[in-house]
């Protein structure tokens, strides 16, 4: 294929005399290469071709530049010919997705060679029994003696001849490349030079240090990039020189992930992941400020995903992210990624229609693609006449000549409507369904941009959506009006937009260094110091490929952060006073309020040197239209908004400045279809671009009806439970407290006016369902008095809560209505939202609110019952505080809880204003027949599995003598199942007590894993089963029973016993290993992972997470930072797993030295009963708690105990191991 365009200049630097030469701009994706070539003369043309084909040539952005200048294969591509060639490559992003990268070793500390495994200790999906963690990059790991602690100070000088014995060990294995990654080698860096030198000096090719790959804090995300950069860097090196190699002297530049270029030889291995995506940002956004929009939505559709991204005046970047399970700290473009593209499956899951995750990629395909594939997204479009065959490349069938076939996309769509018909009875013709699934999809990538956009305090209303990508302009319109956005931009390019972002995009060099310093004049000249010495290596790095001085500039930046959190936003540098501003701006937009009163600190500088494009934006102009009107090509029908309307088809090379067409319409080009919707206008612009205007005001969808509905259901089910994930995203970015913010031990959700639970967005399993009590017991407490602008709050174990650190914050949603106005009485609240989160302490007998030998409630902390913290929009701020401060115990950091609470309300907040948006679009009877919809579909996907269940029966013994015994009692006839937990023990004289809400959620867990399917998680799972619980046992306590082992350890147990019970996988570890230390300053509660149990068909997981809890773990040197502990070692710990036909997950070892006095705490279990086995598999091994003190003698601990560490002693956690499945 092949367009010419011609570029204008554009105002940003003056341009290099190579017009007797070519640019090429190049894309290599994983399917095809797009180029886009600037030609001697200044015009441009683009070429297209497979990014494979063995058989053709070797490399298709070399063949494409071959095939753009003439030249025969082999032939040499010289700097006489070429100035420069820009690409971006996938060729890093898939060696790391197919873990085809370079075989490699991690030098770490010693105790830390599990440290990058076990990471963060959480797992990837909540409801996996099977827990798929990801594969690790590194083949070996090298443990060297040497330790420096978070301060400086050098607690054993590194070994040098041990080292190099290991190092030429691994050497001589073949290993050629060493990632090296030291406890606090970001900041104190000689060690890590050393091992440098002498890995240089034994021959490694490729030695990625951590302290120059990413010299930031934090173990893990640090030790991952370093790790990446070690195994993706030689597979580009040798990629680059193959490139190098076909075109010598030529100036080969690569994008980098952060949107910048830079030359081959600079390009390295961690900042390639985004190579490709991060010129499609530079594009759109230098397109869209050419054509005069500054505030931009990227909307990038594909084939299997669709990526978007923010633009509000400057690039938005992330500095850390996780790509391909790997968690990585270096900058990198922003840009989110949803699984729905034209090749998004559809399905029918027998009461709601689905789209996606699974893709029917390029073969087969969509069904249209003539390879008898699936119905797909694109099908959709084929179906609804948006795509027309006749005016689609004829590329398809055995001989790649023909068009799309859409006879069997016709016939697929009756049998599924059909099939819809029989299960659900509701009747609809072939297109209605088609524009159904099309409305799914679309919604999924609107909640893809809101998660960009609205969830940081953006109005979208006010941007302008810019559609690339080969499916972009189909459904564009669609998208825009999902979100409110009311004008779409089409850069004549969009195809290969991201080829022409690489032409555009500047040269640039980052540098960030790790400052962990308070904002403050104090500091300023020490930062001031900084930022230039980071600009002047910057600046070097341009100078050494070329760039001339006067096309430099440097960017200063410091990212602030409040103390105590962690959610640093860049600002740029300057006095402190506008710094301040400047973040507190920032802050107050995407959270919505300001933490009064708090510490700010820098936490990195950064510096950008930017060396300025050349290359010109603009399109030469286009003629304008002398007479007449743009005629179409030709005249089809198009089904939009629930009709078939007769609309035009324009082809795009037609139109002039100035056309206007009207929708419904088509615009088809080579490279892609625009759809303009009925409502829409679209304009050809004198640059050639295409702008769609809506110009008849969106319609509501009040009149939908309130009938369940398959297409209605899945829409409801998405946007329920995106409201509760942006509750969840505030509150753990406002958040005070190291539990909520990096745990993640919180979660939020909405309730219906009853007070049932409607959608849970949920890190931790353990509040799963446990809310629904406590919002019924506000609802009781205070029927007919609640007011808009109130907010309560509970931590009350009787009445729906956990534990009492677990807070619940809950704030009535009130609507006005048209009958507002006629109501007798107080308006009363249309729905809930509720948020519950893990306070660092709530008072109690020890800091931390986890006391392990705990007899009376009140010994645990704070008893919080249907307290208002919010009156009529007043934070009650002195009564909460006398109220924390009042008890028996009171919290011993209220200032925290303060922050905390405020932090839930805004998260609150989130909820309701989501659900006043929801009632305005589509009107308050439809949202509430949807909510009890959404109920009715999850009870049936529970009932569906009950079918397959059979009777069972458990006894569960504990550490401390109790039992909790369970039966399940099938009936098959109704699909419902009784489980009855007759027998447990009576209420105990300890703290192993679990409130019936604990109770509950492991019931709901339970039915929930047996699920194989994404199915909504909401009241309606809990109404097939009946669960009895008899009242005063463990498992239903009445005051003043003591309860704080109840929601972490009972819970375990609960889970456990259930599995045993139905007999379908083997026991993970029944504890979470809950260790907490403190003083009067200082307060750390961490949970410690285990083994996960084995199942029929697969091993058990190593030290991970499992059923009741996914809480993070800390990194190693931030709790080294914050806390006066040293991390001596994590590790797995090897042989503790079951034995089996299927083995059982290993625990760990955690060892951690104090070096100030502290009061330290366990609470565990499977200290004295192991984790079974099932199925004839061998129980995990027990668990132990022990403290080496610094005089060499050892205390053993029970499965709950309670000790002084003074400094040099030791607190030793072993955790136990998952039980086997079957019998080997």
């Amino acid at each position: 294929m092949t367009n010419a365009l011609t570029p204008s200049a554009q105002n940003r630097a003056p341009a290099h005399q190579t017009a007797s030469r070519w640019q090429f701009w190049i894309d290599r994706g994983g399917t095809f290469t797009d180029i886009v070539a600037r030609r001697p003369d200044g015009s441009l043309v683009t070429h297209k071709l497979l990014s494979e084909n063995p058989e053709q040539y070797r490399d298709a952005a070399v063949a494409g530049i071959r095939h753009l200048l003439g030249l025969a294969a082999g032939e040499p591509i010289t700097p006489d010919l070429v100035d420069m060639v820009k690409m971006g490559t996938t060729v890093a992003t898939n060696a790391l997705l197919e873990r085809k990268g370079e075989p490699l070793a991690l030098v770490t500390t010693h105790g830390f060679r599990d440290a990058l495994r076990i990471a963060y200790q959480n797992r990837p999906r909540l409801f996996d029994l099977d827990i798929a963690l990801p594969e690790a990059l590194y083949a070996e790991v090298v443990e060297v003696d040497e330790r420096v602690g978070a301060h400086g100070e050098v607690v054993r000088e590194l070994d040098l001849d041990a080292a190099r014995l290991a190092l030429e060990g691994i050497y001589a294995k073949g290993i050629r490349a060493l990632a090296i990654v030291l406890m606090h080698g970001y900041r104190y860096q000689l060690h890590e030079k050393k091992l440098a030198a002498m890995a240089c000096d034994i021959g490694f090719a490729q030695i990625s240090v951590s302290h120059e790959v990413s010299p930031l804090m934090k173990l893990v995300s640090r030790g991952d990039t370093t790790v990446v950069d070690a195994y993706l860097s030689p597979i580009l090196r040798r990629y680059v020189e193959q490139v190098a190699k076909e075109m010598p002297g030529v100036n080969l530049q690569f994008m980098q992930s952060s949107g910048g270029l830079t030359r081959a030889d600079n390009f390295q291995g961690k900042d390639a992941i985004l190579s490709g995506p991060a010129g499609g940002i530079v594009g759109m956004v230098r397109a869209s400020s050419a054509a005069g929009f500054e505030r931009v939505i990227g909307f990038d559709m594909g084939g299997t995903s669709t990526d978007v991204s923010h633009y509000n005046g400057e690039f938005e970047r992330v500095f850390e992210t996780q790509v391909a399970g790997v968690r990585m700290r270096a900058p990198m473009m922003s840009i989110h990624t949803v699984a729905a593209g034209g090749g998004s499956v559809l399905s029918f899951d027998g009461t709601r229609l689905r789209v996606g995750p699974d893709s029917a990629g390029a073969n087969p395909g969509s069904a249209a693609y003539r390879r008898g594939g699936p119905l797909a997204v694109t099908d959709c479009n084929v179906m609804l006449g948006k795509i027309q065959p006749a005016h689609f490349p004829k590329v398809f069938g055995p001989n790649a000549d023909e068009p799309l076939d859409r006879d069997v996309v016709v016939e697929k769509f009756t049998a599924l409507a059909a099939e819809i018909e029989k299960a659900t009875g509701r009747r609809q013709t072939p297109e209605a369904l088609a524009e159904g699934f099309l409305e799914i999809a679309i919604g999924a990538m609107a909640n893809a941009i809101k998660k960009i956009s609205v969830q940081r305090g953006h109005d979208v209303s006010r941007y302008v959506l810019t559609t690339f990508g080969g499916a972009g302009g189909q459904h564009a319109c669609g998208v825009a009006d999902a979100l409110g956005m009311t004008k779409v931009f089409a850069h004549p390019l969009a195809g290969v937009l991201s080829a022409y972002g690489m032409g555009l995009a500047d040269q640039t060099a980052m540098r960030e260094r790790m400052i962990e310093a308070p904002l403050g004049n104090d500091g300023l000249i020490a930062l001031e110091d900084a930022l230039g010495a980071l600009a002047d290596e910057a600046v070097n790095v341009l100078l050494a490929q070329g760039v001339p001085p006067s096309r430099i500039e440097t960017v200063r930046r410091v990212h602030v952060r409040y103390a105590g959190t962690d959610s640093a936003i860049a600002v740029p540098f300057g006095s402190v006073e506008q710094m301040r501003a400047a973040f507190e701006a920032a802050y107050r937009q995407r959270y919505s309020f300001l933490m009064d009163g708090a510490a700010l600190i820098v936490e990195v500088a950064s510096v950008e040197a930017i060396g300025l494009s050349d290359a010109p934006v603009d399109i030469t102009p286009l003629q304008a239209r002398t007479s007449g009107v743009p005629q179409p090509a030709d005249q089809v029908k198009l089904y939009a908004g629930g009709a078939w309307h007769e609309a035009s088809l324009f082809e795009r090379d037609t139109l002039l400045a100035g056309d206007t067409i009207d929708g419904p319409a088509i615009v088809a080009e080579k490279s892609g279809t625009t759809v303009v919707e009925p409502g829409w206008q679209a304009q050809m612009t004198g640059q050639g671009n295409l702008v769609l205007t809506r110009v008849v005001p969106r319609e509501t969808q009040r009149g939908l009806g309130t009938q369940a509905d398959p297409v209605r259901l899945e829409i409801f089910n998405n946007l329920f439970m995106s409201i509760a994930e942006q509750m969840g995203l505030r509150l753990q970015n406002t958040a005070y407290s190291v539990n909520i913010k990096e745990r993640l031990d919180f979660s939020c959700a909405l309730f219906d006016r009853d007070g049932n639970l409607i959608a849970n967005a949920p890190h931790m399993p353990v509040h799963l369902g446990s809310m629904g009590e406590s919002i019924k017991t506000v609802i009781e407490r205070n029927r007919g008095k609640m007011r808009e602008g109130d907010v309560f709050m509970l931590n009350d174990p009787y009445h729906g809560g956990t534990h009492l650190p677990d807070v619940t914050v809950i704030t009535p949603v009130f609507v006005k209505s048209d009958d507002d106005a006629t109501r007798v009485g107080a308006p009363e609240p249309l729905f809930y939202v509720g948020s519950r989160g893990h306070h660092a302490d709530i008072g109690g007998i020890t800091p931390g609110s986890m006391p392990p030998d705990s007899t009376h409630v009140e010994e645990e902390g704070v008893l919080i019952d249907n307290w208002q913290l919010v009156a009529a929009g007043e934070l009650r701020d002195r009564e909460t505080r006398e109220l924390l401060a009042g008890a028996r115990y009171p919290a011993r950091n209220i200032d925290q809880n303060m922050a905390d609470l405020r932090a839930q309300v805004a998260a609150n907040q989130k909820g309701v204003d989501e659900l006043r948006r929801m009632v305005a679009d589509f009107g308050r009877d439809v949202v509430l027949a949807y909510m009890d919809h959404v109920q009715d579909n999850a009870e049936a996907a529970v009932r569906r599995v009950i079918g397959a269940l059979a009777d069972g029966h458990y006894r569960y013994p504990l550490d401390n003598g109790a039992v909790i015994e369970v039966s399940i009692r099938v009936d098959q006839a109704t699909k419902s199942a009784t489980i009855d937990f007759t027998g447990t023990s009576a209420q105990l004289p300890n703290n192993f007590n679990a409130p019936r809400a604990v109770c509950m959620a492991a019931v709901l867990y339970v039915f929930r894993t047996l699920v194989d399917d994404d199915i909504p998680l909401n009241a309606g799972c809990l109404k097939p089963l009946t669960v009895i619980v008899p009242q005063g046992s463990m498992l239903n306590p009445v005051f003043p029973a003591a309860v704080v082992s109840g929601n972490v350890e009972t819970s375990s147990a609960i889970t456990n016993a259930l599995y045993g019970a139905l007999g379908s996988v083997a026991s993970s570890q029944g504890t979470m290993n809950n260790f907490t230390f403190g003083n009067e300053t200082y307060q750390y509660y961490e949970t410690i992972s285990g083994g996960s149990g084995a199942g029929n068909g697969f091993h058990g997981a190593d030290a991970v997470q499992t059923h009741m809890t996914n809480s993070r773990l800390t990194d190693p040197e931030v709790l080294e930072w914050r806390y006066p502990v040293r991390l001596e070692s994590h590790r797995i710990r090897t042989g503790s797993g079951g034995q089996g036909r299927w083995q059982g997950g290993n625990g760990a070892v955690r060892r951690i030295r104090f070096l100030t006095p502290m009061t330290a705490s366990i609470l565990s279990n499977n200290r004295v009963y192991a984790p079974f086995g099932a199925q004839g598999g061998g129980a995990g091994a027990l668990g132990a708690n022990y403290v080496e003190r610094v005089d060499g003698s050892r205390e053993a601990l029970a499965h709950i105990g309670r000790t002084q560490m003074q400094p040099g002693d030791i607190f030793v956690v072993e955790t136990p191991g998952g039980g086997g499945f079957g019998q080997a």
